[in-house]
């Protein structure tokens, strides 16, 4: 179910709807966040260039997934990344104040809108405690066990990126995980034994 669902007549009148075509920056870096996106159609990525012009992608978000609203009630509430999107795309977007008013009025919005933000935090805490893993082998058995021990996936690539890894070590990993039978490999699917 998406959040807007629970958002009565009067509430939907808060919201615009923005529609972009692919590759678009919504976002750039350091631009103030004073209200949250919400994706009905598509999916949007935050990124960053580092020193050196290499691109750093710290999120991908798609249908249903919201943006904006670690910021917006920050004391710092500047984008740390350009705000791009990866496909056609429709967002709705609801300013502070108004979002401010459907939480004291929507318990139900309320409700969700702290679940999407809990879930959010325990997906930074997994994903920091991943990148603090030294090892390609701990990374990798961490990321299974958070995925309930079977994760399909995309690409090697698309994974190693994920695991901050280079694609070649990801690839040498697997392979001895098979070999001691920590892990089984069937097609785009790896599944923790």
């Amino acid at each position: 179910m998406n959040i807007l669902d629970l958002l009565t007549k009067k509430e939907m009148n808060f919201i615009q709807f923005k529609e972009y075509k692919n590759n678009t920056y919504i976002f750039l870096e350091d631009e103030l966040c004073n209200k949250i996106g919400i994706i009905t159609k598509g999916s949007i990525k935050i990124s960053t260039f580092t020193a050196l012009g290499n691109e750093l992608v710290y999120n991908t978000i798609s249908e249903g997934g919201i943006f904006g609203n670690n910021l917006i009630f920050s004391s710092k509430p500047y984008y740390k990344g350009n705000v791009i999107s990866l496909s056609e795309c429709e967002i709705a977007f609801i300013e502070k104040n108004n979002l401010l008013k459907i939480l004291s009025n929507n318990q139900k919005f309320l409700i969700d809108y702290l679940r999407i933000q809990s879930n959010f935090g325990k997906e930074l805490n997994s994903k920091i405690k991943l990148l603090s893993l030294n090892s390609a082998k701990e990374k990798l058995i961490f990321f299974l066990e958070e995925n309930n021990g079977i994760f399909e996936y995309q690409s090697i690539s698309s994974l190693a990126s994920y695991l901050n890894l280079e694609r070649e070590t990801l690839s040498r990993t697997i392979s001895s995980l098979i070999k001691e039978k920590i892990i089984t490999r069937n097609a785009k699917t790896l599944t923790l034994i």
